[in-house]
C-alpha cells in the first residue's frame, strides 16, 4: 500500500515542487496531498513552541490526518501536532535547520526529524558578494541619484571614493558552506581573506583563507561579512566594541542572522566614519519596524532577509529532502537527520 506524504509548501518551496521531488525519488511507493502555507504573503513567526514557522497547527493536523510523511518548509511540528497524528514517522525540513519542528517532542514521538543543509549556500553567497560592492561602491546611493536626475560626480572625490575587494583584506566570521563560497569568490577577486571560526581546522581552510582570532580579524580587516549561526555565545557578537576596532572606513556586512550585531552600534559608527558603509540582509526584529535607525542610517544597503531567495533554491531545497524520503522508504540511513538517535535505533 502506498505511504501517504503531504506536501505542505508555501509561496516559495512550492507544493508542487516538493510533490514531484517526492514522485522522483519514490515513484509508486506514495500517495500525496498538498497543502498550501501563506509564507511568504504572511511573514513566519512563533507558533506554539517553535519559531520561523507559517500556518497553523489546526490546519496541519487536519492536512496530516493518515500521513506517515511531511515535507515542508515552514509546518510547525509541535507538542500539539505531534500528539494529535499518531501516524507520523518522518519529517522534512527544506531548510538549513528544522528551527519550526520541536525535535525533543519529535524524538519522543518516534517521529525523525531531517533538514536541508547547503540549499541556500550558493544564493546567500552570491548575495553577500553583492552586498559588498554595493556598500563598499555606494551602488544604491549613485543609482537613486541619477535616476532623481542629480550627476554625482563628486563621488570621485578622494574622501567620497569606495574601496576594492581587489587587494583588501576580508574578514569572514563563519566559515560553513556559505563562507566557504564566499572565501573562494573573494579570492577569486583578489583578495585576502581571514577566517574566524572555532570549529573549523587550519586545513579546512587552507587554500582560500586564514584562520585567525576574531581581534586579529577585526583588527585587520577591511570588510568583515558574518557567516555564523546565532548561539549564546554568538548573540550581539559585533557591538561597539568590536566596530572600535576595525580601521577606519571598514565595511560591514551582515547575511547570517540580525541578532548576531549591535544595529544601534552600526548606525553610530556609520555616521561618524568609523564605517564606511553596511550591508544588512537582516535585522533584530522581522520585518523592520518603521522608524528603525537603520533604515535612515548613511551609506547603508538592506534588503529584507532575501539572500536566499533563488528559484534554484527552492528546486534544491525539495531534491534534498525527497531525497531523504526515498531513502527512508528504501530502509536507508537518513542522510541530514536532527535526532541521529531515532536513526540508530531504526537502523539497529
Amino acid at each position: 500500500m502506498p505511504t501517504t506524504v503531504l506536501a505542505a509548501g508555501d509561496h516559495f518551496v512550492l507544493p508542487w515542487l516538493l510533490a514531484d521531488a517526492v514522485r522522483a525519488e519514490s515513484g509508486d511507493d506514495v500517495t500525496i496531498r498538498e497543502l498550501t502555507l501563506p509564507w511568504p504573503h504572511t511573514p513566519f513567526g512563533r507558533v506554539a513552541e517553535v519559531d520561523e514557522a507559517s500556518g497553523t497547527e489546526d490546519e496541519l493536523i487536519e492536512a496530516l490526518a493518515g500521513a506517515r510523511i511531511c515535507v515542508t518548509q515552514m509546518a510547525p511540528l509541535t507538542e500539539k501536532v505531534l500528539d494529535a497524528c499518531p501516524d507520523l514517522e518522518l519529517f522534512c525540513v527544506s531548510r538549513g535547520g528544522p528551527v519550526n519542528a520541536n525535535i525533543e517532542a519529535a524524538t519522543r514521538h518516534g517521529v525523525a526529524v531531517t533538514f536541508a543543509p547547503g540549499r541556500n549556500a550558493a544564493a546567500t553567497a552570491e548575495h553577500t558578494i553583492a552586498l559588498i560592492l554595493a556598500a563598499a561602491r555606494r551602488i544604491p546611493d549613485l543609482h537613486s541619484d541619477l535616476r532623481a536626475g542629480t550627476w554625482r560626480g563628486d563621488y570621485y572625490a578622494y574622501e567620497n571614493c569606495g574601496i576594492e575587494i581587489d587587494g583588501s583584506t576580508v574578514g569572514l566570521i563563519g566559515f560553513g558552506a556559505i563562507g566557504r563560497r564566499v572565501a573562494a569568490a573573494l579570492t577569486a577577486l583578489g583578495a585576502t581573506v581571514l577566517v574566524h571560526d572555532p570549529y573549523v581546522t587550519d586545513d579546512a581552510v587552507a587554500g582560500v583563507a586564514t584562520k585567525v582570532t576574531l581581534d586579529e580579524l577585526l583588527s585587520r580587516s577591511r570588510i568583515v561579512s558574518l557567516h555564523a549561526r546565532v548561539t549564546d555565545e554568538t548573540k550581539g557578537m559585533i557591538g561597539a566594541e568590536q566596530i572600535a576596532a576595525v580601521p577606519r572606513g571598514s565595511v560591514l556586512v551582515n547575511c547570517a542572522r540580525g541578532a548576531l550585531v549591535d544595529d544601534d552600534a552600526v548606525v553610530e559608527a556609520l555616521a561618524s566614519g568609523r564605517l564606511y558603509g553596511a550591508g544588512f540582509d537582516v535585522f533584530a526584529a522581522e520585518p523592520i519596524p518603521p522608524g528603525d535607525p537603520l533604515l535612515t542610517a548613511p551609506n547603508v544597503v538592506i534588503t529584507p532577509h532575501v539572500a536566499g531567495a533563488s528559484r534554484q533554491v527552492a528546486h534544491k531545497a525539495a531534491q534534498i529532502v525527497a531525497a531523504d524520503v526515498g531513502r527512508y522508504l528504501r530502509g536507508e540511513p537518513l542522510a541530514h537527520c536532527a535526532n541521529p538517535e531515532l536513526q540508530r535505533r531504526r537502523v539497529g
